[in-house]
C-alpha cells in the first residue's frame, strides 16, 4: 500500500490495453522479450490451435532446414520398408545379394529417386503394387517439393524487422532530472523510415487490498523519428506527469511492473510498414546508469561508424 501511496494518481491509467485488469488472473510478464505474448492458449484440438505455416515462416532456418530433413529422410524409410514388405524381387535391377541390409539400403535409395523424380533408372518397379506405390510416392514428393518451395519463397519474401533492443532500461540523469531510457538499433542493411514507438507501463499493485493490472502510456521525449539509421534512444523524462514520479531506487527493486514497447516503421525496401515489440520488468530496469555512445565518425571522417556490440553497454552514475 506504501508504494501505491507513492505513484503518481495524476497520471491517468489506461482501461484499452488488451491485457485486462485483474491480477490474479495473469501468470509472469505480459510481454515475452522476444516479443510473444505470455499467453497459452487451451480449450481448442492442436491442429485449431497452431497455424502451421506461420509457425515454420516464423522458425529459426537451422530449425526449418533440420525438420525438412528429418521429413526427407523420414518419408523415404517409411516407403523402403514398404517396398521391402512388397518383396525385394519386386524391384527389377537391384544387385543380388544375401545382404538385407545391402538390399535395404538399395530400396532406400530408389525411394528416394522416385521421391524426387530423378529416375536414374537403373532399378524399376515390376508388378501391380510396387509400381502402385512407386506412382504414390512420385506425387507425394512433387506436393511435398512443391510446399517446401512456397515455404522457401515465402521465408524469404516475408518482410520482417531487423531491430536488437537493448538489454536492460535505465534510470539516468536527464535535464537536472531523471528518465527512462532504454534503445534500439538495425542490425542489418535494410533502410527504415517513419519509426514511431508506443510505450506503455503496466504494474501490478494493491489497490483496496485486490492485486489489480494499471496501466499507463510513458510519453517520450520523441516518439517518432523519420529514418532510423542509426541508435535510438527512448527518453521518457520522469516529470511530475509521469507515473514513475516519486518513486525511489528500491521500488524498483520491489514493483511488479512491465515496460511494454512496440515500434512500427516503414521499410522502403518492401514498401510496407513493418513492426516489432518487447518488454522490460522492472528487474531488467537499471537505477542510476547511462548507455555508452554507439556511434562515433570513421578514421578518415568519411562515414560513422555504428558497433552493436555497445548495444547494452552502459556507466553506473550516481543519482540522488
Amino acid at each position: 500500500m506504501a508504494l501505491f501511496n507513492r505513484l503518481n494518481l495524476r497520471a491517468k491509467s489506461l482501461v484499452n490495453t488488451g491485457f485486462g485488469s485483474s491480477a490474479s488472473s495473469y501468470g509472469g510478464r505480459f510481454i515475452n522479450k522476444d516479443g510473444s505474448v505470455n499467453a497459452v492458449k487451451k480449450g481448442v484440438g492442436a491442429l485449431d490451435r497452431i497455424s502451421w505455416y506461420h509457425t515454420m515462416l516464423d522458425m529459426s532456418s537451422w530449425k526449418f532446414l533440420s525438420i525438412l530433413l528429418l521429413f526427407y529422410v523420414t518419408i523415404n524409410f517409411v516407403f523402403a520398408l514398404l517396398y521391402f514388405a512388397i518383396g525385394i524381387e519386386h524391384l527389377n535391377g537391384i544387385a543380388t545379394t544375401d545382404n538385407e541390409w545391402v538390399q535395404f539400403g538399395q530400396a532406400y535409395f530408389f525411394s528416394a529417386q522416385t521421391f524426387t523424380t530423378v529416375g536414374y533408372g537403373h532399378i524399376s518397379p515390376t508388378g501391380f503394387y510396387t509400381s502402385a506405390l512407386s506412382s504414390a510416392e512420385a506425387l507425394i514428393g512433387l506436393l511435398s517439393f512443391a510446399i517446401a518451395t512456397g515455404l522457401f519463397f515465402g521465408r524469404f519474401s516475408k518482410p520482417s524487422i531487423f531491430l536488437k533492443f537493448s538489454k536492460n532500461a535505465v534510470i539516468a540523469p536527464f535535464n537536472d532530472g531523471k528518465a527512462l531510457m532504454f534503445r534500439l538499433a538495425p542490425y542489418k542493411n535494410t533502410n527504415y523510415i517513419d519509426a514511431e514507438v508506443n510505450v506503455t507501463l503496466g504494474m501490478r499493485i494493491e489497490e483496496n487490498g485486490v492485486m489489480t493490472n494499471k496501466f499507463y502510456t510513458l510519453d517520450l521525449e520523441y516518439q517518432r523519428i523519420n529514418s532510423l539509421a542509426l541508435s535510438w534512444t527512448l527518453v521518457h523524462p520522469i516529470t511530475s506527469e509521469s507515473p514513475l514520479w516519486e518513486l525511489v531506487s528500491s521500488d524498483y527493486d520491489s514493483i511488479l511492473g512491465e515496460i511494454i514497447v512496440i515500434i512500427k516503421t516503414f521499410d522502403d525496401m518492401f514498401s510496407t510498414t513493418v513492426a516489432t515489440r518487447t518488454s522490460y520488468t522492472f528487474e531488467e530496469v537499471v537505477y542510476g546508469a547511462k548507455f555508452k555512445p554507439m556511434y562515433t565518425r570513421s578514421d578518415n571522417n568519411k562515414s560513422t561508424i555504428l558497433d552493436l556490440g555497445l548495444l547494452n553497454s552502459f556507466d553506473k552514475v550516481l543519482m540522488d
